[in-house]
Parts: C-alpha cells; sequence; structure tokens
C-alpha cells in the first residue's frame, strides 16, 4: 500500500511540475471538459481531462503490479 501511495504522489508532483506544458498541447481543454464563465465567477470541470488520467494511472499501475 505504501508504495502505491508514493507513486500516485510522484505522479501528482510531476503533473504539477509538467501542467505548464500540457496545457500548451491542449490538455486540460479536451471536448468533454465543462467551462461555465460568467461575470462573477468561472467553473471549470475537466470531465474528460479525469477519465484519460484515470485511464492513465490504472494502466501504469496495473503495469506495475504485474
Amino acid at each position: 500500500m505504501s508504495r502505491i501511495l508514493i507513486i500516485v504522489g510522484l505522479v501528482i508532483v510531476a503533473v504539477g511540475i509538467l501542467w505548464p506544458w500540457l496545457t500548451r498541447i491542449g490538455l486540460g481543454r479536451l471536448p468533454g471538459d465543462i467551462l461555465i464563465q460568467r461575470e462573477n465567477f468561472t467553473i471549470y470541470i475537466p470531465i474528460t481531462t479525469g477519465l484519460l488520467f484515470s485511464i492513465v494511472l490504472s494502466a501504469i499501475l496495473w503495469l506495475l503490479n504485474r
């Protein structure tokens, strides 16, 4: 369990560090991500981006556990 938590933490740190470059290639603005802008607030719900990260992370953990 501790190994999985360390790997998840490292993935989160890596995504945080790489986020400026990931937004340049369009990650975070995929079709299916919801963006609501009003004059006083903005809501961003990254549904497709979250699904993509979930699939990639699941594949990585599956390969490491194998």
